[in-house]
């Protein structure tokens, strides 16, 4: 192994972005960590990081994730939301509302709003989102290489039954994620997901050769389904984890019987997938068979059974980096990497 060390991760939302804090601390990453105006990475981390929730609204292209990482990571998040731009004001939200504009549900901040529209111009100058990602970086200076799982349309849509009221009350029919997720909170009938542009779909440049060459692959404890199941529906993305020569180590989002935050729950319920760090480490399966863990990490007090997996149980709660960065050392001691 070389003296630099190479992790990468896939994530997605709020407890993956502030696990790469925690990734982020243990290899002592950071912009100009020492002070001088120059990075001084020992180590390099790659974030592979969901597209399955970027939408279309209001005329610019809005990437939950990829937003969320780069705040965290580059010191701009809200810390009380956890997501979005701190110190955020919601001006334009409120005149777009008064003009009657949908969608009414989706909070649209005006600092965040400067993110979208320079996103937005590049792609439709005819940049890939991998490149416009590139460039918004270099004012948030993250310290990590955040990629786009893929630079083609891959989103999560969520078949239900129509709430009403209206005409298509009690019909079944598809809702983009961030509808299901935001306006209706997952508390309406569902039945699936469908990952529309997922066949067509291929991993963004640099993803394949960040599986392939990294040292160990870790997979945050983000929504199971929705989150890392959306990035493992890419074309090219499953197969490099199965190739590749490194650990894939993986960490349930399953702590004191319920997941760390959001709805994992409800979508892994649709699935028919228990809300069990087992039931989860079971359906990642084992990398030994035609799955993809070779390690699961599960929380103190918890257990699972996986055939082919080594599984070790460790505290999972991320209160703060330090704590975080200590379940990433697990991870790595389990994949037999060294710092």
């Amino acid at each position: 192994m070389s003296t630099v060390v190479k992790i990468t991760v896939l994530v997605g939302g709020v407890g993956g972005a502030r696990f790469l804090l925690g990734v982020q601390k243990l290899l002592r990453l950071g912009a100009f960590a020492d002070g001088s105006g120059n990075q001084t990475q020992e180590h390099e981390l790659t974030a592979i990081v969901n597209v399955g929730d970027d939408a279309w609204m209001y005329g610019v292209r809005i990437c939950p994730d990829l937003d969320t990482c780069m705040y965290t990571l580059g010191g701009g998040i809200d810390p009380e939301r956890g997501w979005g731009h701190r110190n955020e004001t919601w001006h334009a939200k409120e005149e777009l509302a008064a003009y009657g504009v949908q969608p009414d549900w989706f909070g649209l901040g005006d600092r965040d709003l400067a993110t979208h529209l320079v996103r937005s111009q590049m792609l439709r100058a005819g940049y890939p989102l991998s490149q416009v990602t590139e460039a918004l970086c270099k004012r948030w200076a993250p310290g990590a290489r955040l990629l786009p799982a893929s630079d083609d349309r891959c989103e999560t849509h969520v078949v239900i039954t129509d709430p009403g009221p209206g005409e298509h009350e009690g019909e079944r029919r598809a809702i983009h994620f961030q509808e299901w997720w935001v306006r209706y909170r997952a508390q309406v009938p569902s039945h699936s997901f469908a990952y529309v542009g997922a066949e067509q779909a291929t991993a963004a440049p640099g993803v394949a050769e960040a599986i392939a060459e990294a040292d160990a692959v870790l997979l945050a404890p983000s929504n199971p389904v929705v989150s890392i199941g959306s990035i493992l529906q890419i074309g090219g993305i499953r197969g490099a984890l199965r190739s590749t020569a490194a650990p894939v180590i993986g960490y349930s989002p399953i702590v004191a019987g319920k997941p760390l935050r959001g709805m994992a729950d409800e979508c892994l319920s649709i699935i028919g997938v228990e809300s069990t760090s087992e039931a989860v480490g079971r359906h990642f399966g084992a990398r030994s068979a035609t799955g993809l863990l070779d390690g699961w990490l599960v929380d103190t007090g918890d257990h699972a059974d996986i055939e082919g997996v080594a599984v070790r149980a460790v505290p999972l709660l991320m209160t703060d980096p330090a704590t975080t960065a200590e379940m990433v050392r697990a991870g790595l001691d389990l994949a037999g990497v060294r710092l």
